[in-house]
């Protein structure tokens, strides 16, 4: 998700409403953000120095380091009410620790949850880095280190807009905030489903804003209002019963890694769409990208063609994508003359808003089954599968966050897709039914999260605070109650 708008973007800048900033205006919000800046700059870069991992291979205590320090930050904001809560897995070893911190909604007043995580992904081959991974770095106006954009970003933002808006708005602040920040996010949330149904009431909420997406471009901001769904699985190609000599045999059968590539080359048509039939798809981006922007962002080589038809932004919003992520086959470097029996590749099918999981799970089956080259025998294994989202932009905490955004940057802000899923995301959906979810973020096309080199822009760090902290400021006075 990068580059600027080729189209106008649907996009609120409206002004105030008569009566409706009697506290808590934009200056005087924006001057509580600012001093304040150079102490969450510093808090940020201390979170950055703590490597919480929550895959299995790593150590724990760093985690649980992390989720301390976080609940600390929250104590010092003025929580009172803050816990460090795991539920176990389904193998019973714990799960990630994540941190809930609440301040009571006042009678008649909403509840807003603020979520991020804390954990981060590993750091790869560190010889990519330019600075160290765990020591943020500051430099041409970005902060450079593992989380300083993916996510430990979301929590200071989080955490510095509820700070000025309390600061700002005093004993007016009626509003209900709970902080659910997360520990296992990077590993893929394996007990977040458990964890949310043990914590129902504990959590709920009528707005939850989810702070762990990407902005359109460094100085646009962006409302992520769709996002795309993902089911995953195995496909293997088995042709012999076992391995035999290539010169021997070799001729009137093909070899399993070669059929299973004929395999793999079904899912495509000539123009590189998807060619599984009865998956949704649509041409309906509310915005264009520039091909020179996604191929530079992107870093496609000089020569190659980009797949697929329609408009490139949904190509990678509103249109399934299937890419081969994974391949069983011998290295090179220890390969012999033998025709293989069998080969295995892993799938990853990202999902338009629309799709049934259910449903495009089982269009792969039916694909591959009846694609079987030459009569190999096709296994399909089944993998994990998340609902896409679409965000309903006509609802008032939609509506507050447009121009939150908008005011805060000085700019429009724009509704973007993005490609990527967030399963948990359906969670919340389904269990939480009656709130207003919000989906914001600090990232923007060179954060580089998960890679090497992440990094955060300060600037559009510093705007991302008083957003938030605007949109609390205009939820304080919003009557969003569901009831519950």
């Amino acid at each position: 998700m990068t580059s600027s708008p080729a189209a106008t973007p649907r996009s609120t800048t409206t002004t105030t409403g008569p009566g409706r900033e009697a506290s808590g205006g934009t200056e005087d919000l924006r001057s509580a953000v600012d001093r304040s800046f150079d102490q969450t700059l510093a808090r940020l870069k201390e979170l950055v120095a703590i490597p919480g991992i929550a895959w299995p291979s790593f150590e724990r205590a760093p985690l649980e380091r992390s989720a301390d320090a976080v609940a600390e930050l929250l104590r010092a904001a003025g929580i009172d009410d803050v816990q460090v809560l795991s539920v176990n897995k389904d193998d019973g070893t714990p799960g990630g620790p994540a941190v809930v911190a609440r301040r009571p909604a006042a009678a008649g007043k909403p509840t807003v949850l603020l979520y991020a995580h804390h954990d981060v992904q590993p750091v790869g081959d560190e010889s990519l880095w330019e600075t160290q991974p765990f020591t943020a770095v500051e430099k041409d106006g970005r902060l450079y280190g593992r989380g300083a954009a993916d996510d430990k970003a979301g929590i200071m933002v989080h955490i510095a807009a509820y700070a000025a808006a309390a600061e700002v708005l005093g004993g007016s602040l009626g509003l209900g905030v709970t902080f659910f920040i997360e520990g296992e996010e990077e590993a893929g949330s394996p007990t977040f489903r458990t964890f949310l149904e043990a914590n129902r009431e504990l959590l709920r909420a009528d707005v939850i804003v989810v702070a762990d997406s990407s902005n359109w471009k460094v100085g646009t901001p962006a409302l992520t209002t769709s996002l795309r769904g993902l089911v995953d699985g195995t496909v293997e190609v088995q042709v012999l019963d076992h391995a035999v000599h290539s010169g021997m045999f070799g001729g009137p059968v093909l070899d399993a890694p070669t059929l299973l590539s004929r395999l793999i080359a079904t899912l495509h048509d000539a123009d590189g769409n998807v060619a599984i039939e009865g998956l949704v798809a649509t041409d309906t981006a509310a915005v264009e990208m520039p091909e020179a922007d996604y191929r530079a962002d992107a870093s496609v080589l000089d020569g190659v063609r980009l797949a697929g038809t329609g408009s490139i932004a949904s190509r990678l919003w509103t249109k399934p994508a299937l890419s081969i992520i994974g391949f069983d086959a011998p290295a090179v470097e220890v390969a012999s003359n033998t025709l293989l029996p069998r080969a295995r590749a892993k799938f990853s099918l990202r999902l338009a808003p629309g799709q049934v999981p259910a449903e495009a799970m089982d269009a792969v089956r039916r694909h591959v089954e009846a694609n079987a080259p030459f009569g190999a025998k096709v296994v399909f294994t089944p993998g994990e599968a998340g609902n896409p989202f679409q965000t309903d932009t006509s609802s008032p905490a939609a509506t507050v966050a447009m121009w939150a955004l908008g005011e805060a940057w000085g700019v429009q802000a724009v509704e973007t897709g993005i490609g990527g899923s967030i399963p948990f995301i359906a969670d919340l959906t389904e269990l939480y039914p009656e709130s207003q979810i919000l989906v914001t973020g600090v990232e923007d096309p060179d954060s580089r999260a998960h890679s090497a080199n992440e990094s955060l822009h300060i600037g559009d760090f510093r705007n991302a605070i008083l957003a938030e902290a605007l949109m609390l400021s205009r939820l304080n006075n919003e009557a969003l109650t569901t009831g519950n």
